[in-house]
């Protein structure tokens, strides 16, 4: 069972609502529906627990790209990145905006759906969020213990020092609310999978995205490439979310109440896990390399509408979420992952801008069901009764299942998926309403028997945004295909189709 660790001891008699400095003492109020099934043998590989998923995610959430207009001012109150979760499945996504925190923002989104939900902030959020928070009657919050949302961290000047004691005194009220509320407010601990970092490592360095750029140049050494991104990543993560000094940490946690965390195994327990989780998520960050104006998402072919195209860091931003629940996945082959956003009409107050989440998923067997009744054998097995592209319910079929959002006509939903999406998901992603599809295309036009990829070539109506190289950078005889116009904001030239045939990224 997984740990959970937290900063104050918890005394008898006092109730549920401290959190605990013993890992087993609170195993009850962390026990989770740890896959989709029953049964105990998980995946293709390791897997991501649920709230190792969720932590990810709100890290992740935090790094969110804004623009100028959505940027704060306020240089003592700390971004915050937050995923808010009902019954074990995602109901948001969000990151405070310019005016409003993380949890005003959730109380704006959701107001009285937050009932009974759990909440995991990529910081300690602030008094004025948890006082709402609370009386919304939320499950759990749960953080990460980074500095905090209005910063206990600063400089010498008069200035910060007024800010660190406004700040300290946030701290003290955040505590006394904590102590005297019905939600379990803790920190969670979950150590990784056995090889899980191996895997992720692995598996990012194979993606979809990559195997394009392979495809496209045999003569380039993307495992290079990958190597140098998810070092790059690997800095700028650990600057923003583990503290250097580890005495400076040490006095973070007591300003948080969080003593029980500053003495051993549990202060270097608690390091190591944060190191970990962000190794993972600079590894998977790396699977979508950032090469401005090299690469990107680019339309395959002009559709008529309305609708604005999303910035590239946006895009990659939501590719790279979906590429973080690929690793929840079931299928003993491969993981997918799947994002849907939309954009709606309603005033900005997320840091996403209008934008706000309508579903995810990652491929897996049906709910309830015992994992080890389903055959496991791929498309390579001669007994086609055996194999498991008849059970296995795909990512774009569990975001649009399990939704939190209606998808709206009036309103611009985009799907992100990690893989080309095949002829089974193609009419559903169709049929519900999807404007625009955020992909790759290694698999586009392959038949494979038991699945084929076919219709993603044939659709219309829909705007199809492919991972591929911009025309700035192809040879003069890959620039002979139809046009095509770019996924950019910023860059909206008419761009030519790559015609090369697909390859399969090499070892």
């Amino acid at each position: 069972m997984a740990a959970t660790h937290s900063g104050s001891p918890k005394h008898p008699g006092t109730g549920d609502n401290r959190i605990t400095s013993n890992p087993q003492d609170d195993v009850s109020n962390v026990k989770e529906s740890s896959t989709q099934t029953e049964g105990k043998v998980q995946g293709h590989g390791p897997r991501l627990s649920k709230i190792n998923l969720f932590t990810l995610l709100s890290l992740w959430m935090e790094l969110f790209p804004r623009r100028k207009s959505q940027r704060r001012d306020n240089a003592s109150v700390q971004v915050t990145g937050l995923v808010v979760v009902h019954e074990q499945r995602i109901l948001g996504l969000h990151c405070s905006g310019a005016e409003l925190h993380a949890g005003q923002v959730a109380v704006i989104r959701h107001g009285p759906r937050l009932k009974r939900c759990d909440l995991y902030f990529s910081r300690k959020p602030c008094s004025t969020c948890l006082k709402m928070i609370i009386n919304a009657g939320v499950n759990r919050i749960s953080y990460w213990p980074a500095d905090a949302e209005i910063s206990l961290l600063s400089d010498r000047s008069s200035a910060a020092g007024s800010r660190l004691q406004e700040a300290t005194l946030d701290a003290v009220a955040a505590e006394r609310l904590k102590s005297s509320s019905r939600p379990h407010i803790c920190v969670l601990l979950q150590p990784l999978a056995n090889s899980m970092l191996q895997f992720v490592e692995e598996m990012s360095r194979n993606s979809d995205f990559l195997g394009r750029m392979a495809a496209d140049d045999p003569s380039l050494d993307v495992h290079e490439v990958f190597r140098k991104e998810r070092w790059r990543n690997w800095e700028s993560f650990s600057k923003r979310f583990v503290i250097d000094d580890a005495e400076v940490h040490r006095e973070l946690l007591s300003k948080m109440n969080l003593e029980n965390f500053c003495t051993e195994p549990y202060f270097s327990e608690l390091r190591q896990h944060m190191r970990d989780l962000i190794r993972i998520l600079a590894s998977v960050a790396a699977s979508v390399p950032v090469l401005e104006h090299e690469y990107g998402f680019y339309e395959t072919e002009p559709v008529s509408g309305e609708y604005r195209t999303l910035s590239e860091d946006v895009v990659r931003h939501c590719i790279i979420q979906a590429a973080v629940l690929a690793y929840r996945t079931e299928d003993p082959k491969v993981g997918v992952g799947t994002v849907i956003w939309a954009e709606g009409r309603l005033p900005q107050c997320d840091g996403t801008g209008n934008m706000y989440l309508v579903g995810c998923g990652y491929n897996a067997y049906p709910v309830g069901s015992e994992y080890a009744e389903f055959p496991q054998m791929d498309d390579k097995q001669k007994e086609r009764q055996r194999r498991k592209y008849r059970y296995i319910i795909h990512a774009e079929q569990n975001a649009l299942t399990f939704r939190s959002a209606d998808v709206k006509e009036e309103e611009n939903t985009m799907l992100f998926v990690t893989k080309c999406p095949c002829d089974e998901c193609v009419p559903l992603i169709q049929g519900a309403g999807i404007k625009q599809i955020y992909t790759t295309d290694l698999d586009s036009g392959k038949d494979k028997h038991d699945i084929s990829y076919i219709s993603f070539n044939r659709l219309r109506g829909i705007r199809k945004f492919i991972w591929q190289k911009s025309a700035l950078f192809r040879s003069v005889s890959e620039q002979t295909g139809p046009h095509l116009s770019n996924g950019c904001v910023k860059n909206r030239r008419e761009e030519e189709v790559d015609c090369q045939s697909n390859k399969r990224l090499r070892n």
